[in-house]
């Protein structure tokens, strides 16, 4: 119930918006209305206002402004009815026309944008403390001699709590030396470090250089949830349990005891625990669970399904001003990688299997759902920056497809023939039908549908 009613309300909420755009400057500019329908398919819930019919239809995919004088849309119908000349759409300068159609997406983008602001106001921005977590042998942290646990207060004269600074002002120094201020078991001292360069990769699994301390925030190996159902919860382990040793060698931080779990798939596996004043063992087995790359191959980890406890993680709110900000390149953030994401899924860079449909937008609209609000509305705001692309795209039967024959018209001086759009469209139509097949297919296989036949 929380996967269906989280997709519609995601997807309602996208269409929405998306629509509207398109009604709001359609109105503003003086053209008429006829039908804003959200959803397509049979009508099931409708109202007629004076002007404009306003649907709920059956198919929560998508959605139309039927406007007046639109007679480009054979989804519609053909041809359109009499009209008033000066509030039909076809009729209207071509910049009113460009405009109007750009709006949809537009007001996905100016959604991503709210969403995020939103979200760094009200609830914040989580931030993890300048903590030193698990070190990396022979790293610059580790040659300083800084352990984990130990604070860092300030870099080079200027006062840090976060670890994002600390991150910031590695990054910034390009491998100049760095003098930091350590706060640990006996007191404040000064170190002098210097960056290393390493090659990491991105999201995509590309490598790029960057500059690294060789360590990471510290996160205590607290369990926050034990999730019903997996090896640990079947083990009884629970909530606020801190894992002190596994397989006999002591942990200190979360990554420490997620990387060996991760290598263990299907191996029992000892943990020490401590409880309150008590400490015992358990045995686990982590599930053996496939995790898909940006390369479409598949990886074995192990999984005993528990999370960390929020430990020193802090949610920073953000004035109005800094949100809005902040909203506005975060969404340039998530639109760069999609576009760079689509981009390489079209050339062959990304394994194609990685296109999902709406079977994985509810199966993930769902698990965010079940993390909190902020997690659903972070996804709705990424969902929100494909659809801002997606239908940008220059396939008809989407707004980048009409914004495309407005170009052809911008050139040649005329519109492109209604008949040559009209087929146009069904292609389009029938490219868009395929792709989503394609997509169902792949979450189909995602769930795990075809092996039961294999």
């Amino acid at each position: 119930m929380t996967t269906i009613v989280s997709f519609v309300v995601v997807l309602g909420i996208l269409i929405l918006v998306h629509e509207f755009g398109h009604f709001f400057v359609a109105r503003l500019s003086g053209v008429g209305v006829e039908r804003f329908s959200v959803g397509f398919g049979p009508v099931l819930l409708r109202y007629r206002g004076k002007e404009t019919e306003y649907c709920l239809s059956l198919i929560p995919l998508g959605g139309y402004v039927k406007m007046m004088g639109d007679d480009d849309n054979p989804l519609e119908g053909g041809k359109a009815a009499a009209f008033d000349a000066k509030r039909a759409f076809n009729l209207k300068p071509l910049p009113i026309r460009f405009l109007i159609v750009f709006a949809g997406p537009a007001m996905n983008f100016v959604l991503a944008v709210v969403i995020f602001a939103l979200v760094f106001m009200i609830l914040g921005r989580p931030v993890a403390p300048a903590v030193i977590g698990r070190t990396v042998d022979g790293s610059p942290v580790a040659q300083a001699g800084l352990k984990t646990g130990e604070r860092i207060t300030a870099i080079d004269g200027r006062a840090v709590q976060y670890w994002e600074e600390v991150q910031k002002a590695v990054q910034d120094a390009q491998g100049r030396q760095l003098t930091l201020i350590v706060q640990g078991p006996a007191g404040e001292r000064a170190v002098t470090i210097t960056p290393s360069q390493t090659t990491t990769r991105d999201l995509f699994g590309d490598e790029r250089q960057t500059w690294d301390l060789g360590a990471r925030p510290y996160v205590p190996p607290t369990i926050g949830e034990a999730v019903s159902g997996f090896p640990a919860s079947k083990a009884g382990l629970r909530g606020g349990d801190v894992i002190v040793a596994i397989e006999g060698k002591p942990v200190v931080a979360w990554d420490e005891l997620a990387e060996v779990i991760h290598q263990r798939p299907g191996q029992p596996t000892r943990l020490e625990v401590k409880r309150g004043t008590e400490t015992f063992s358990v045995t686990v087995t982590p599930n053996a669970v496939k995790e898909r790359g940006p390369n479409g191959k598949e990886t074995e980890v192990g999984r005993i399904g528990i999370s960390p406890a929020a430990g020193g993680i802090t949610f920073v709110r953000s004035n109005p001003v800094q949100a809005l900000t902040d909203g506005i390149s975060r969404t340039v953030e998530v639109t760069v990688l999609t576009a760079v994401g689509l981009y390489k899924i079209v050339v062959g860079q990304l394994d194609r299997s990685n296109i999902g449909g709406p079977i994985q937008i509810a199966v993930t609209a769902g698990e965010q759902a079940r993390q909190g609000m902020a997690s659903l509305a972070f996804f709705t705001a990424v969902i929100s920056v494909n659809l801002f692309l997606l239908n940008l795209l220059p396939v008809p039967m989407l707004d980048g497809g009409h914004l495309l024959f407005f170009m052809f018209e911008a050139v040649l001086g005329r519109p492109v023939s209604v008949r040559k759009r009209e087929v146009a469209q069904q292609v389009g139509f029938g490219l868009l039908m395929l792709l989503m097949m394609y997509a169902v297919y792949n979450d189909l296989d995602r769930v795990g549908l075809f092996r039961l036949f294999r």
